[in-house]
């Protein structure tokens, strides 16, 4: 089932989530929900934040930069209360994109290299070295488990020249090709 994925300015993007065991109530389910909206919504991450559940667990399937990013190839991962540990290397810059702010695309840096520590959804722990698109992925997907979003990371400058798009999508004032909640309603158009 596709959940609808909450936009820019909605609470529960900028909650702290927290940690849950294997007795969550439907974990099975959920991440199958969570692994349609985001192959429907053409998204190579998806953090339960983004479905409005203040919860440490992301997805994250690189395949689709597997032809300009080797690393990429065949990681496709659920990732339950992850950890970052270290963060290595010199930052390098790419665009990203998110799915709660559709039509913002901008350079952001970040490490090239991380170690990261989660349950995967058979509750098998791992301790793993990331590098490159990949990590770069996770790291996105780590910040909204932190309540951050990406277009924190810019310049103030930055912000400020997206504030008039960035309120559109407050507001529901676009209209990207899957479904969203917006945390303020559409105003009624004559």
């Amino acid at each position: 089932m596709f959940l609808p994925v909450v936009a820019y300015g909605h609470p529960t993007l900028k909650k702290m989530s927290v940690n849950i065991d294997k007795d969550y109530p439907n974990l099975t389910e959920l991440i199958e929900n969570m692994w349609e909206t985001m192959y429907e919504s053409n998204g190579v991450g998806l953090a339960a934040p983004q479905v409005n559940l203040n919860i440490r667990l992301f997805l994250v399937d690189s395949n689709p930069f597997k032809e300009d990013y080797p690393e990429a190839k065949g990681q496709k991962k659920v990732i339950i209360n992850a950890k970052i540990i270290e963060e290595e290397g010199e930052e390098w810059a790419f665009q990203e994109g998110c799915l709660s702010v559709p039509e913002i695309h901008e350079e952001i840096m970040r490490n090239p290299r991380i170690r990261i520590q989660y349950y995967d959804e058979n509750w098998q722990y791992h301790d793993e070295w990331i590098e490159g698109i990949v990590a770069r992925i996770m790291q996105h997907e780590y910040d909204h488990i932190d309540g951050k979003i990406f277009i924190e990371r810019l310049s103030p400058m930055r912000k400020l020249l997206l504030k008039r798009k960035l309120s559109e999508i407050t507001e529901g004032k676009i209209e990207p090709n899957y479904r969203m909640l917006f945390p303020v309603l559409k105003k009624a158009r004559r």
